[in-house]
Formats: structure tokens, C-alpha cells, sequence
């Protein structure tokens, strides 16, 4: 009968009670923590944070959810606060008759008697310590109860319980004190910051460690009592020291993180390899710490096959305000310097203009719009496309990029995803592939990614959310033989397949901008030093600043077995040289003056690329011969039964490099004098007479020495070169004077209208 009178009672008191609740409901609705209250923070892929924004009050915390919170973090929590949480309705009666008893007895607040969702309660809607406040605070947890489930109840408490100075939440608290995420919380860590909420300035660990350890040892004590845990277990746990860290807020790829802050996310979860950020940081701050002040430093490092940043350093120090640290170059726009010959390569590869042994030419420049200088000072006459491309020689790249067009070589780039940006609004001239054009660092990663990933260039993804994107640039097989030119290694069929890390250097104009951009089957990694305002570092450029620096970084990733092979449509040939012909073909086989060994697409061989500004230039003449003679005749010579000879030429702008035996005039058979009337085939040529080739000029008391130079021969204006610089523009026979004011070695050179040229080389004492 009493427990029947019991229950009718409840359920008098519930009938009348619930209209009072659902009206006060209605007039003070619930208002739970928005997710724009929260610290935004940006973590790493495995949830660290790398840097963290405060709340609009000032406040660090990091959203977690219950499921990435350790267990043994829970188990203390509701063993050691609310035992009952997850039966009780919000509130625990006996609790607060209990609290009530203690605190009438002893004239004091010894207990509140709240429950976790109390706890909420008094969190997402403060009251003072009063029985007013202990009615509303009921009421709110009554709402809770009624609105969310037990699970989230516990979630907000995770996100927003205090634990000692600006530090809210679980999560914020286990980094700034620990150094961890709560996930991952040992027995006597986890305990710890069970008890820190009830008095977060008095048991902060970081001040008063001593009190923070009674505190904690109550809380294993209350887990042993209630056999959640074993004796040893407790026993254990309580051996372990209290520390903590002092507080200090993350600073990891914080130009990154400025960069994804958005005021509606309060998390942002990257890709970020977060050791090899943090390492990488060091690495480059430590490097560039020896160079020139207000030098900084850019490292991008993505992962070919998901195009995941795995490391995101935008500046040599985000603090150091001389080396304008607060600048991201990895998103600021430079000079690429050479960094985008092995595109034009590769477009030349995928045009059948070329092989990988090609025959290309460095010499002194016709063009009257545009004339490069090698980096290196100096012309090397006839080079392979492979060497050029190695030794980023800056003439040969011009040369295909005549073929190509700089407009198609531009239009194809930006299609990629590759941003260039003109000076002026200008269109795309021939300037472009020796860094005339502005790119982003995190582009031109992206682009070198097709070397790796089947000519398919990709933007790196930032965040966990961001879809891949690819866009074609060049064809897998294209993008195989550009990486086995660019290797320093000599790699044939009968070794192996695979490629090691490539790596292509640039260095802009002035010496602005020093970049190494590398390339392995697994990374790609894209390296700028120079300083943010603009200024020059002169005497540093991509091989000897950038380079060391790209090889530290790469000794940081992971080791990977190498997988991408060579396409199936890439195949070895041997081919002539000056034709670029294959040599399998029997009637090449007689002009193989040099046989090289190249690496063809689809088993095409292209052959040499003649200059187009140079006139008279044919690598073939069908030339009638007196076959008695050897000698050239005219077809107007009836008295002699000629017959017609091919001879095969080098071109006409190389033949100061060539040995005797291959020049042009020792090729072409001299004339018969029994043939009145032969024409001339070439045109003289031009030649230095005021200096020998090889001359060593004797060491003179004064600090210059200044020497004649005229040339014979020729058609049209003369441009003269030292080591590669245009120096001066004369007429033929016309003389002048030039001052060394260095001792060394120098490479003088002429070219004329036609396109002729000489060179010699002297040595300078001083």
C-alpha cells in the first residue's frame, strides 16, 4: 500500500509539475554554446594542434568529441563527479539533501550536490552560490536532460569545463599542461585532470603541484574504493610525478593556419605530417640563421598521390620581424628563374620536336628582340637536350621555345594550374622561360608533381576537406624521360627503372630569388630562399643556397619503396649527331659523326632543330662532285660527268666549337678547278683576327688590361660576347678596346648578321 501511495504521489506531483516546467521552458528557453564561441583552432593530421586562435573572451580551447577522449579520462570523471549520471534525471535528490545537511551543519558551502549536468548547467549559464542560483541552475539541468542525450551533455562538458587560467575544455588542457591530446592520457594523468575543474587556480599543476597531487591520489583513491580500478592499478598510477608544462600557446605552421582561420570553423583539420613540421621548422630556421640578414625561407611538401601538404613552412621565423617572418612566400608571387625550362622539355618531347639526346645549340644569338645569358657566363656550342636541361643552360631552352611558341607554352601552363603572371598585363614573350613571369611557389609544386604522377599536375590540398584536383601538363611518358634527364645518375634498361630524387634549380634576375623544386616517385618538395622586400643576394642562387636546404628536407620524410616505372611507350635508341637521326637506319649509319644514346617516345626520333634566324643553315647538301677528283663542279659543267654527293653539316652557328674535321668549310668538298664558275655554298663567315684562340695574356702592374678586338668577314652589324654578355656592336673590320679588370679565364665570341660566328678563348693575368 506505501508503495503504491508513493508512485500515485509521484505521478500527482509529475502531472503538476510539468505544465510549470514547460511554461518556464517556454519563457527562458535553453541557449547551448555555439561553435562560434570556440577557439578556432588548426590541427595537424593526426589532431595536434599546430596553432590556435582565442575566443572572442580570450579563451583556448579545442572541440573534441567524447569519442576521441581517453577511457580512462571518463571513468575518473563520472566515478569521481556524478557516479549516477547516466540514470539520474539531471538532478540527484539524495546528493542535494545530502549537500543541503552539510552545509546547514557546518555554516558553510561544503558541497553543492550537483550532478554533471549541473555542472553544464552552471557552465553554459553562470549563477552566484545562493538558493535562487541552485533553483535555476536545477531548472537548466532539467532542460538539458529534456532536450539532449546523456552522451551530449558529457560532450559539452568536455568542450567547456575550466581548467585554470584561459584554458577551457579537456583537450586545450591535456596539450597546454601535457604536451598531449587527451586521447592518449595515462591513469594518473587522466585523474589529474579530473579533480582540476573543481579548482582550477588553487590545483593548476604548473603552480602548485604538491596540492594538484593530493587532489589527484583522492581520485585514484575513490576509483579503488569503488573496484573500477585494481589496487595495482592505483597503486601504480599514484608512483607517477605531477608536472606540467608551462603554458604556452601553439605556434606550428602558423602562416598556414592564418591562412585556413575561418570565424564559422572552430576546428580545421590539415594534412600536416605535424613531426615533420615541427622538425622542418627547425631545420630551416637553423639554415637560414647563416645566411645574409633579412633572409627567409619557403618549404612546401606535399605527397604525390593525394597532393597532401605534409609540411607547410611560409617563412624562415613567423617571429623575426627583420626577416619579415609574417610574410607567406609560399603564396607570394616571384621570379621562377629556370624552374620552368623542364616544362618546356617535356611540351618539346610531347611535339616531337626532340629526343633526350637532341642536338641543341649554345652559341651567341641572332634574335634581334631577345638575347639570354647562360647563368654560368660562357656559350658551350653543341650540347644534348639532356645536358642543357641538367646544366639549365639558357640558350637551348630559348631555342624550343621559338618551336613552341611562347603563347602555347603559356596558354599550356596555366590549363595545368600553373598562374603566370605578366608584367604589365604583357603577353607571353620568350622572357618567360628564364623567369620573366611571376608564379607562386605553391603552383610550381604542383606543376613538378606531373613528373611523378604521369604528367598530371595537381593543387595542393591544405585541408582534409579539399577535393584532389589534377590537370593534364604533359604525357606519362614525357614526364618519365624530363625526371631521367634531370637525375645525376646514368640509369639504362639493363639496371633499373626507377628514379631517384630529381631536383631542378632556379635563380631570378639580381639574385632575388634562389629555388630548388625536387622530385621522388613518393614527395615533391619546393624550396625559395631569398628576402621578402624585394632586395638582391648576390652571389646566391638556386644550386649552391637552395639545393642543401632541399636535401635536409628530404632526409626528414619517410623512406618509401620506389614504384612508378618506365612507361611502356619510352624506348632506348641509338641516333646521330649532327642529323638526331637513329643510327639503325643504314643510310644514316655514314653520317654518324657522334652517336648518342637517347631515350624516344613511341619510337619516334626527331631530328636536329635548325635555328630559324640563321639563313643558309641546312644540315643536307646534294652536292655535284667530279668523281675523279672529290672536288665540287657546277651542273653547268658539261665537260664533266658529275655526280651528286650528300654531305651531311653541323650547324653553321657551332662551328667554332666543333673540332677542324667537322666544320663546315672542312665538310664541304673545295672546288674543281677544271669548273669555272662554282658558286659559293656558304657565305665567308665571320672570324676574330686580332686575338688567337688560347692566347695567355702576360700579367701587367696596373689593375686592367685592355685589349683590341676586330673580326673579319661576314655580312651585317657584329655582336661581340665576353663569357656569353653582350658587350658591344661593331661593324666589319671595325675595331675596339675592351678592359679586364679580372684575371681568369674569358670566352670571346662574334656573331653576325647572318648568324656566323667565331670564338676564342683566352686567359687574363693581372
Amino acid at each position: 500500500m506505501k508503495l503504491k501511495l508513493l508512485t500515485k504521489l509521484i505521478a500527482v506531483v509529475t502531472i503538476l509539475l510539468l505544465p510549470a516546467f514547460l511554461l518556464l521552458d517556454w519563457l527562458f528557453p535553453l541557449t547551448l554554446p555555439q561553435a562560434s564561441d570556440y577557439t578556432q583552432v588548426v590541427v595537424a593530421e593526426d589532431g595536434t594542434p599546430l596553432r590556435n586562435f582565442p575566443n572572442k573572451v580570450g579563451q583556448w580551447q579545442y572541440p573534441i568529441t567524447i569519442n576521441q577522449v581517453s577511457e580512462n579520462y571518463l571513468t575518473a570523471l563520472i566515478a569521481y563527479e556524478d557516479q549516477y549520471f547516466y540514470s539520474h534525471p539531471g538532478i540527484n535528490p539524495i546528493a542535494l539533501v545530502r549537500a543541503f545537511w552539510q552545509n546547514i551543519n557546518n555554516r558553510k558551502v561544503i558541497s553543492g550536490g550537483s550532478t554533471l549536468t549541473m555542472q553544464v548547467a552552471r557552465i553554459i549559464d553562470p549563477h552566484q552560490r545562493s538558493i535562487p542560483g541552485k533553483i535555476k541552475q536545477i531548472f537548466r539541468a532539467l532542460q538539458l536532460e529534456w532536450y539532449l542525450t546523456k552522451k551530449e551533455i558529457l560532450t559539452i562538458y568536455l568542450n567547456n569545463a575550466p581548467f585554470g587560467g584561459t584554458i577551457i575544455g579537456i583537450e586545450a588542457a591535456s596539450y597546454a599542461y601535457l604536451g598531449k591530446s587527451s586521447q592518449f592520457l595515462s591513469d594518473a594523468e587522466a585523474a589529474l585532470l579530473t579533480i582540476l575543474p573543481q579548482a582550477p587556480s588553487r590545483l593548476r599543476p604548473d603552480r602548485h603541484p604538491e596540492r594538484a597531487e593530493q587532489a589527484r591520489n583522492k581520485v585514484l583513491n575513490r576509483l579503488e574504493q569503488f573496484s573500477l580500478w585494481t589496487q595495482e592499478r592505483v597503486k601504480s598510477a599514484k608512483l607517477e610525478p605531477v608536472y606540467a608544462n608551462k603554458l604556452a600557446h601553439h605556434l606550428n605552421a602558423p602562416l598556414l593556419a592564418r591562412r585556413l582561420a575561418q570565424p564559422k570553423h572552430s576546428k580545421i583539420q590539415t594534412m600536416v605530417d605535424w613531426q615533420l613540421q615541427v622538425t622542418a621548422e627547425t631545420v630551416v630556421k637553423d639554415y637560414v640563421s647563416q645566411l645574409p640578414k633579412k633572409t627567409s625561407a619557403a618549404v612546401l611538401v606535399v605527397d604525390n598521390e593525394t597532393m597532401a601538404t605534409k609540411a607547410y613552412i611560409g617563412s624562415a621565423d613567423f617571429s623575426d620581424t627583420q626577416r619579415l617572418g609574417h610574410v607567406d612566400m609560399i603564396s607570394a608571387i616571384r621570379s621562377p628563374g629556370s624552374t620552368l625550362k623542364p616544362f618546356a622539355y617535356a611540351m618539346a618531347l610531347d611535339e616531337g620536336l626532340i629526343h633526350s639526346a637532341s642536338l641543341l645549340t649554345d652559341a651567341p644569338r641572332l634574335n634581334k628582340h631577345y638575347r639570354p645569358e647562360n647563368f654560368s657566363q660562357g656559350f658551350h656550342g653543341p650540347v644534348s637536350a639532356t645536358d642543357a636541361l641538367k646544366r639549365s643552360l639558357n640558350i637551348p631552352a630559348v631555342q624550343l621555345l621559338e618551336h613552341l611558341s611562347p603563347k602555347n607554352f603559356a596558354a599550356q601552363l596555366q590549363n595545368a594550374g600553373l598562374g603566370l603572371h605578366l608584367p604589365n598585363q604583357s603577353k607571353a614573350n620568350l622572357a618567360i622561360i628564364l623567369g620573366g613571369v611571376g608564379i607562386k611557389l605553391e603552383e610550381l609544386v604542383g606543376s613538378y608533381r606531373a613528373l611523378a604522377m604521369n604528367g598530371l599536375a595537381a593543387t595542393p590540398r591544405l585541408t582534409a576537406d579539399q577535393p584532389l584536383q589534377q590537370r593534364y601538363l604533359m604525357s606519362p611518358g614525357a614526364a618519365w624521360i624530363v625526371r631521367q634527364m634531370l637525375t645525376d645518375q646514368n640509369y639504362h634498361s639493363h639496371q633499373t627503372n626507377y628514379l631517384p630524387l630529381v631536383w631542378k634549380t632556379g635563380t631570378s634576375y639580381g639574385f632575388r630569388d634562389a629555388w630548388a623544386v625536387g622530385v621522388s616517385d613518393h614527395y615533391t618538395i619546393g624550396v625559395w630562399l631569398g628576402r621578402p622586400d624585394g632586395s638582391p643576394m648576390p652571389g646566391h642562387h638556386g644550386r649552391i643556397t637552395a639545393v642543401p636546404l632541399l636535401k635536409q628536407i628530404y632526409q626528414l620524410l619517410p623512406y618509401k619503396k620506389p614504384y612508378i616505372k618506365r612507361p611502356i611507350n619510352v624506348s632506348e635508341a641509338s641516333i646521330c649527331w649532327p642529323l638526331g637521326t637513329s643510327k639503325d637506319l643504314k643510310k644514316n649509319q655514314q653520317y654518324c659523326y657522334q652517336t648518342k644514346q637517347a631515350f624516344v617516345l613511341d619510337k619516334q626520333v626527331p631530328p636536329t632543330l635548325t635555328n630559324p634566324d640563321i639563313i643558309q643553315n641546312p644540315l643536307k647538301l646534294n652536292v655535284p662532285i667530279n668523281p675523279n677528283t672529290g672536288k665540287r663542279v657546277s651542273i653547268n659543267c658539261t665537260s664533266i660527268n658529275y655526280k651528286l654527293q650528300q654531305i651531311v653539316l653541323w650547324p653553321r652557328e657551332l662551328d667554332p666549337w666543333l673540332p677542324r674535321k667537322w666544320q663546315r668549310h672542312r665538310l664541304i668538298p673545295a672546288t674543281d678547278p677544271d669548273c669555272k664558275n662554282v658558286q659559293p655554298i656558304l657565305a665567308n663567315g665571320v672570324q676574330i683576327n686580332s686575338i688567337k684562340d688560347k692566347t695567355l695574356i702576360p700579367a701587367a702592374k696596373a689593375k686592367q688590361i685592355a685589349i683590341n678586338l676586330s673580326a673579319n668577314g661576314g655580312i651585317g652589324k657584329h655582336l661581340w660576347f665576353i663569357n656569353g654578355q653582350l658587350i658591344a656592336k661593331t661593324t666589319p673590320k671595325q675595331a675596339f678596346q675592351y678592359e679586364f679588370t679580372k684575371a681568369g679565364k674569358y670566352q670571346v665570341s662574334v656573331v653576325d648578321s647572318l648568324g656566323t660566328t667565331d670564338m676564342v678563348a683566352i686567359k687574363v693575368n693581372l
